[in-house]
Order: structure tokens, then C-alpha cells, then sequence
């Protein structure tokens, strides 16, 4: 997911998104455990996608407190 898709959302779509890909990235970490190696990549997109959100709800509180 690119950051200017990620920015048009809202702070509570954003949240609900996190929440969906800790799920997720919970699953595949499970997955890999066990010996299965094929949601490697998937996994580091995740958490790449995961910084992404991450940085823009704190951009957006932090930006919220200086108002």
C-alpha cells in the first residue's frame, strides 16, 4: 500500500487496517513456525505497510496537539 493511498483514509479506517494486518502478520509468523516459508514476502510487506500507518497516525496526533 503507497503512503498517499494510506493518507486519504480516516484516522478510524487506519486503525481498523493495523488492527487487520497484526492479525495477519500474527498468522503467517504461525505459519513460518511451522516450517512454511512461502509468506516470507508477504510478511515483509506487511510490515513495511504496518511503519506506514503507523507514522501517519502519529503524524496526525502529533499535528492534533499543536493545534
Amino acid at each position: 500500500m503507497k503512503a498517499e493511498k494510506v493518507r486519504d483514509l480516516d484516522t478510524n479506517e487506519l486503525k481498523n487496517q493495523l488492527r487487520n494486518i497484526d492479525e495477519q502478520m500474527f498468522r503467517l509468523r504461525f505459519q513460518m513456525s511451522m516450517g512454511q516459508m512461502e509468506g516470507l514476502k508477504k510478511f515483509r510487506a506487511m510490515r513495511k505497510d504496518r511503519a506506514r500507518i503507523n507514522t501517519i497516525l502519529t503524524e496526525r496526533d502529533s499535528a492534533g496537539e499543536k493545534r
